[in-house]
C-alpha cells in the first residue's frame, strides 16, 4: 500500500544537512517528490544522488528575496505544484548579550524569520490555488520557553511561533494547514556533531539529544494526518533534556 505522502511534492530548506537531510532521506523512501535547497551545491547534489527520488536541486541563500522566489518557480515548473512547503533551514547563536556581534544577530534574524515569511509569501498563491497545502517550519523548545543562554535565538523562534499561530488561521479556510516542530537539543552539525558515533552515543545512549532522524520521523507524522487533522504545534525533548 502506498503511503500517503507518496508522490506528494516537498520543498526542503536547509535541506544539506541535519534535520533537512534526515528528513529528505525518509521523504524519498515515501516516495515523494522533493526540492532540496541550501547554499551548498555539493552537498545538495551529493544527497540527491544518493536518494531513490525524483529530486530538483536548488542552492538557495535564503537572505536574497530573490533566490527564495526562484526557488518556488522552478519547483512549479518542474512539479507542477508544491503539497509541502517546509521551512526548515535556521541558524544558531548562544551566548551573553554583552558579548555577542549585531550583525551575526541579524543575520540570524534574516534567515530563522523573515526567510521563512518569504517562503509562506512565494508558496500561498499557489497552495490557495490548488486549495491545498501543508507549510511546516522547525521552530525549537526555544519558542515555548525562554532559555537564557540562547536569548537571540529564543528570540526568533518566539518570532516563527506567532507567525505560525496567526497564518494558521488566515488559510485554514483555503484548505492549506500550517504547523511547527519544536525539538530540543539535537546532535547534528548545528550542535557540533558530526561523528556518528558521538551522536548515537549522546541521543541513543544517554537519553541527552534527539537524533535527527527522530525529528524527521516526526514530520512525517504531522504530515500523515488526515486533511481535517491540524498538528499545529509537535514538541520533542530528549528524555534526559532538562527543560
Amino acid at each position: 500500500m502506498k503511503h500517503i505522502l507518496s508522490g506528494k511534492v516537498i520543498i526542503i530548506t536547509g535541506a544539506s544537512s541535519g534535520i533537512g537531510a534526515a528528513t529528505a532521506r525518509a521523504m524519498a523512501e515515501l516516495g515523494c517528490k522533493m526540492t532540496l535547497a541550501a547554499r551548498s551545491a555539493d552537498k545538495l547534489n551529493a544527497l540527491a544522488d544518493s536518494l531513490d527520488a525524483d529530486t530538483l536541486v536548488i542552492p538557495t541563500d535564503l537572505t536574497v528575496p530573490t533566490d527564495i522566489t526562484t526557488m518556488i518557480d522552478k519547483t512549479i515548473e518542474k512539479f507542477g505544484r508544491v503539497d509541502v512547503m517546509f521551512a526548515n533551514a535556521g541558524i544558531y547563536i548562544p551566548g551573553q548579550i554583552e558579548d555577542g556581534d549585531p550583525d551575526e544577530w541579524s543575520n540570524l534574524m534574516t534567515v530563522n524569520v523573515d526567510a521563512v515569511l518569504r517562503c509562506v509569501h512565494a508558496v500561498l498563491p499557489h497552495m490557495k490555488a490548488q486549495k491545498s497545502g501543508d507549510i511546516l517550519v522547525t521552530s525549537s523548545i526555544s519558542g515555548f520557553i525562554d532559555i537564557h543562554w540562547e536569548p537571540i535565538y529564543s528570540a526568533s523562534k518566539h518570532a516563527i511561533q506567532g507567525f505560525v499561530h496567526t497564518i494558521r488561521r488566515q488559510v485554514a479556510p483555503m484548505g492549506i494547514r500550517v504547523g511547527a516542530i519544536a525539538p530540543g537539543a539535537v546532535a547534528n552539525e548545528l550542535w557540533g556533531f558530526d561523528n556518528p558515533e558521538d551522536i548515537e552515543r549522546v541521543s541513543v545512549g544517554e537519553h541527552g539529544y534527539l537524533k535527527s532522524e527522530d525529528v524527521a520521523q516526526a514530520v512525517i507524522f504531522m504530515l500523515s494526518q488526515p486533511p481535517h487533522v491540524t498538528i499545529r504545534d509537535l514538541v520533542m525533548l530528549p528524555q534526559n533534556q532538562d527543560l
